[in-house]
């Protein structure tokens, strides 16, 4: 699991590694990755990996024993509403972070995983525009949270590509999406003063807890789903409640530009699909 040094990351390796998994926390804070794991009651281990940086996820990649299975993959890492910044490799930050990164991470792993990859999205991704000739804000006035919806439309975009590439090649791994709704995590940390603030009371009263955010999370990564499903809360606006299946935007279901988005991240990271048919 990316992403699981803290918030809702965390709240679900806990669950899982009481369940009984075995749980990896990828993190690019080693330090706070092992405090993490300490308070974790079951199997966990740390290890290095910086998604800003496609070098640290071949690394991580590379570092995983051949004859290691995945049994699940959660890709749950994420900046929001991020200055803007470039990742190691030139990549706008929440782009490169959001999407880039765990598109190559999840390739690089493809051949090990045998049961599935889930990818943390957001009701964000509504709002989000893809625009494939400027996907890094070169040429467009930079927003935040523009660029936080667009990286958020993408993971759904890879969810929806990867399930259908999967399928196509005999595969019994699935490809799911879910979302915690409005969840106190932590991943406002970048908004501005009037935002935040914004945050700390009128959103307080609509955020469920960071356990109940998890829920959508551990439901599709356990329950028996189809493939490409996406999961949230059942209540108002999908703030809130408990997990189901939920519906996306037009563009978030469009499988042409799924693919056109799945080409264009295969050029920018060098990592390709090319995984070998499981019996």
């Amino acid at each position: 699991m990316t992403g699981a040094a803290g918030g809702l990351g965390l709240v679900t390796a806990r669950e899982l590694a009481r369940a009984g998994a075995r749980v990896v926390l990828a993190v690019r804070d080693l330090a706070a990755g092992q405090r993490a794991a300490e308070s974790v009651q079951g199997r966990a281990e740390v290890r290095a990996l910086d998604l800003a940086s496609l070098a640290s996820v071949r690394q991580f990649a590379e570092d995983w024993k051949a004859d290691e299975p995945v049994h699940l993959l959660i890709n749950n890492a994420g900046v929001a509403n991020t200055p803007l910044r470039h990742t190691e490799d030139g990549f706008e930050l929440q782009f490169g972070t959001n999407h880039l990164g765990h598109f190559a991470l999840t390739n690089l792993l493809l051949p090990r995983i045998t049961g599935r990859v889930l990818t943390v999205a957001s009701t964000a991704h509504r709002s989000g525009k893809l625009d494939l000739e400027d996907l890094s804000w070169a040429r467009r006035r930079y927003r935040p949270m523009a660029a936080y919806a667009q990286s958020k439309l993408a993971n759904l975009l890879f969810t929806l590509e990867l399930q259908r590439r999967l399928s196509a090649v005999g595969s019994p791994v699935r490809a799911l999406a879910a979302h915690p709704g409005a969840a106190a995590s932590g991943l406002n940390r970048h908004l501005g003063p009037g935002m935040t603030l914004l945050d700390r009371t009128v959103g307080r009263l609509i955020q469920q807890s960071t356990e109940a955010g998890a829920r959508p999370t551990l439901v599709a990564a356990t329950a028996d789903l189809p493939g490409g499903g996406y999961l949230g809360p059942d209540g108002p606006g999908e703030r809130r409640g408990r997990a189901t299946l939920v519906g996306r935007s037009a563009q978030a279901s469009d499988p042409e530009l799924a693919a056109r988005l799945w080409t264009i991240s295969e050029l920018l990271t060098g990592v390709s699909f090319g995984m070998s048919v499981r019996d």
